[in-house]
């Protein structure tokens, strides 16, 4: 019946979910807690060109508050 490629479609969607996920963790620990910033558009490309001048260390995932800003 219909049901029976229940078990067989459950495992292939965890297989294709697990690499989404790990990826995520894998850039939270790699960039200090973050997740990776992808500069899609130019303006994306802006702003992290911006923190990464504002952070002060040459990282845009270093951030710093507006208090912290000379």
């Amino acid at each position: 019946m219909w049901f029976e490629i229940l078990p067989g479609l459950s495992i292939m969607g965890l297989c294709l979910f697990i690499p989404g996920v790990a990826t995520t963790y894998i850039h939270r620990f790699s960039n200090g807690g973050k997740e990776k910033r992808i500069a899609r558009i130019r303006y994306q490309w802006e702003l992290m060109e911006r923190d990464r001048r504002v952070s002060g260390v040459n990282r845009y995932y270093v951030s710093k508050g507006l208090e912290n800003i000379d």
